[in-house]
């Protein structure tokens, strides 16, 4: 049974948050980019599910409450190897899919992406919400004919119609940088884990402009589901919701994924490893 939060220290939290989401939005505006022949690339919130935890923070919750850390899942060098390419050449997908592809770059230098390695623009990974971390991919620009192979090593993109995000690299080889907006072909190879069974599971909520409508959302989502992690944070120019269902059940995830109402944005089933 979750214990009840007393008004007042949550009102102080509260103040203490919407101060630094002020803070970050203040830094955050002064490094607008804007691209003249295509859309800016996709703003990340962070990826915060690894970070150490503060020195006054609550200690981690165990595994059953389904707010364990992720292990670390790292790419070859580059993102791709020659192993990798061969392996392409000699095998047929597991899975196709087509949509929405665009590129992005970390907000900072050093930030680290969801599988744990720091983020590189020059490797051959990209962004998805639900192929297992590490899935051997290969992206193909349905206008150009480009294509190229590429890991997935992050989560993203949030945004509604959008199927995989590139980095700087990726989106170079395919075709995708210039344009900022491509319709894709994605070929999945190879998968470290099952793609239809298992897995660890959340639900991404957002953008929130207002930090208050993502600290309700947060509370509400604590009545709701008083197994989960539930998480609010900021993102670059925005506010973020997660919640982590208890096991990181797949089937609980989907059901919040449909039912939650978010007074802004909107609910992206994530896949965490």
């Amino acid at each position: 049974m979750s214990a009840a939060v007393p008004r007042e220290p949550w009102q102080r939290r509260a103040a203490c948050a919407l101060g630094l989401g002020l803070l970050l939005l203040g830094v955050n505006g002064c490094h607008h980019r804007q691209t003249a022949q295509a859309p800016p690339p996709q703003a990340y919130p962070p990826q915060i599910a690894a970070a150490p935890p503060a020195p006054s923070a609550v200690p981690e919750p165990t595994p059953s409450t389904g707010a364990a850390r992720i292990p670390i899942t790292p790419v070859p060098p580059g993102g791709v190897s020659e192993e990798d390419l061969e392996f392409v050449a000699t095998h047929t997908p597991i899975l196709s899919e087509t949509g929405y592809a665009t590129w992005y770059t970390a907000p900072y230098k050093g930030r680290r992406a969801a599988n744990g390695q720091v983020f590189d623009d020059n490797a051959m990974t990209a962004a998805n919400r639900t192929l297992p971390m590490g899935s051997l991919v290969v992206v193909t620009n349905l206008k150009t004919g480009q294509s190229s192979a590429m890991r997935i090593s992050d989560r993203g993109p949030f945004v509604e119609d959008r199927m995989i995000d590139l980095t700087i690299a990726s989106a170079k080889a395919t075709g995708v940088y210039g344009a900022g907006l491509a319709l894709v072909r994605m070929d999945v190879y190879e998968t470290p884990k099952p793609i239809d069974i298992g897995g660890r599971w959340c639900v991404q909520i957002g953008a929130f402009h207002d930090e208050t409508d993502a600290i309700d959302l947060k509370q509400r989502l604590l009545l709701l589901y008083p197994g989960s992690s539930v998480i609010e944070f900021p993102g670059e120019n925005s506010f973020w919701v997660r919640i982590r269902p208890q096991g990181d059940d797949r089937a609980t995830a989907e059901y919040i994924a449909r039912h939650v109402q978010p007074s802004e944005g909107a609910a992206y089933l994530t896949r965490l490893d």
